[in-house]
């Protein structure tokens, strides 16, 4: 069975059914009419059996007068009287050898009115439906019996069942193919799902499932498959801008280093020049190194196990650290890091993973900032906002929806280094720990950007997957 295809496995099993059904019809409808039929039988017998009773009853002078019988007179077919000891008193022709009925059989219908179903009489042993009735003439206790041939009701009874298996086996194969048909149709649009797939990575991966207009299940199918290959093309897309965007921030550093390298390696280049080229060099493989941190972290975030370790501690000594790294810089650039009032606020989370968050933060912000950037946290119920402001020019506003992918960067920025990733990390840190990710711009100018995370160890249902 698990060769066969589907629509040969659905047929069989739906014919096995209506062969069940048809059969059990046919039975039903054959045992009903042997019913009937022994019923009309009987009310047939019991007519015959009361008219051979009056008869018996008003033969006062004997029931053989001058050797004539009453019964042949009437003309009955199968009747007899016996009496109380099963002697054939009287009789139709061909039935006074022997009497239709047993000594049992006498003796039980002596107490009161019976049915033989099924009964062998006659020299020829015509089987045949006795019904035997006690009667009292000329003083003493007589049985009538009547009876009638089986012969009609079998013939009957036999064509019947000849209609039935002919009619069953039309029906049967009929209602096969009917089915097979059927069946076929339904799996059509599954077979012009099938050979669209099979097409698509020829035509393109923008083709779709012909889906059918009806809103059965495999329409719910044909939908929820062409939602499959909008999300694994928009996958493909995210991967092979990926590695695109990858392969051009990395061909730039890779090229300054050769280019370091080989400028060191001329003749004549004195003690300075050389010690220049390695510290450019050195700079370039810094960023090549940076760089290749960003990438395994969007890689960790895309396979959903960006590692997290949780500790409890105060956003405000997260604050300060953070200030700590980038004072010096932010001085060198004439720039102010500033710690607003945050409270008693602490958090349980990765504080390194944090760290390197608002680290990206407030590298975006001294890149691209003003003179003043803010730290600053609120808490929202069971979250709390980890806020980096400054007051520089802030985003594009048709930059801002797609702040947080990968190698995005405003135009304004492209001049002035970064691959791109800083924003995307701290999106794939913030929903590592079951938060998210924001950016805005400030009325007063300049940008908001901050992270909404939990202050406690995400619910297991929340969990730290990240795809």
């Amino acid at each position: 069975m698990r060769r066969l295809s589907v629509r040969l496995r659905v047929t069989l099993v739906f014919s096995g059914v209506m062969a069940l059904v048809l059969v059990a019809s046919a039975l039903f409808v054959y045992l009903e009419l042997g019913r009937e039929l022994d019923a009309t039988v009987d009310d047939g017998l019991r007519t015959r059996a009361g008219d051979v009773t009056a008869l018996v009853e008003q033969a006062d002078a004997g029931l053989a007068q001058s050797g004539r019988s009453p019964l042949t007179e009437r003309g009955e077919n199968l009747a007899q009287i016996l009496d109380a000891r099963g002697k054939v008193v009287d009789s139709t022709p061909l039935l006074r050898s022997s009497p239709m009925l047993s000594g049992d059989q006498v003796a039980a219908a002596l107490r009161g009115t019976i049915t033989v179903p099924d009964a062998t009489v006659g020299p020829e042993e015509e089987r045949a439906r006795l019904l035997a009735t006690p009667v009292t003439a000329q003083g003493q206790k007589l049985v009538v019996v009547v009876g009638a041939a089986l012969e009609d009701r079998e013939d009957a009874l036999r064509s019947l069942a000849g209609l039935l298996l002919i009619g069953g086996i039309a029906a049967l194969l009929l209602a096969s193919v009917a089915g097979y048909g059927a069946i076929a149709a339904s799996l059509r649009p599954v077979e012009r799902m099938r050979r669209r797939a099979a097409a698509i990575q020829q035509a393109g991966p923008g083709e779709r499932l012909p889906v059918p207009q009806a809103d059965d299940e495999i329409g719910r199918l044909g939908r929820t498959l062409n939602d499959m290959l909008a999300r694994l093309q928009a996958s493909f897309e995210r991967e092979r801008t990926f590695v695109s965007d990858a392969s051009h921030e990395l061909r730039t550093p890779l090229a300054i280093l050769k280019a370091e390298i080989e400028l060191a390696l001329r003749d004549g280049r004195d003690f300075d020049e050389l010690r220049a080229a390695l510290r450019s060099a050195g700079e370039e493989t810094d960023r090549l190194v940076q760089l290749a941190e960003d990438l395994l972290v969007i890689a960790r975030s895309d396979q959903g196990r960006l590692p997290i370790r949780h500790e409890s501690f105060e956003v405000k000594e997260l604050f300060e650290h953070v200030r700590s790294r980038f004072d010096a810089r932010a001085t060198a650039q004439g720039a102010r890091i500033h710690v607003s009032a945050v409270g008693d606020v602490a958090i349980v989370a990765d504080r390194l993973r944090l760290e390197q968050a608002l680290g990206n933060l407030l590298d975006n912000a001294l890149r691209h900032g003003g003179a003043e950037i803010e730290l600053r946290a609120f808490t929202t119920g069971t979250d709390v906002e980890l806020h980096v402001r400054d007051d520089g020019e802030g985003f594009p506003d048709e930059f801002l929806h797609s702040a947080f992918e990968r190698f995005a960067r405003a135009d304004v920025a492209r001049g002035r280094g970064g691959a791109g990733l800083g924003l995307a990390i701290v999106s794939a840190i913030a929903r590592a720990h079951g938060g998210t990710a924001h950016a805005s711009n400030q009325r007063q100018g300049g940008a908001d950007v901050w992270l909404r995370i939990p202050k406690d160890v995400p619910s297991a249902d929340a969990g730290l997957r990240i795809a």
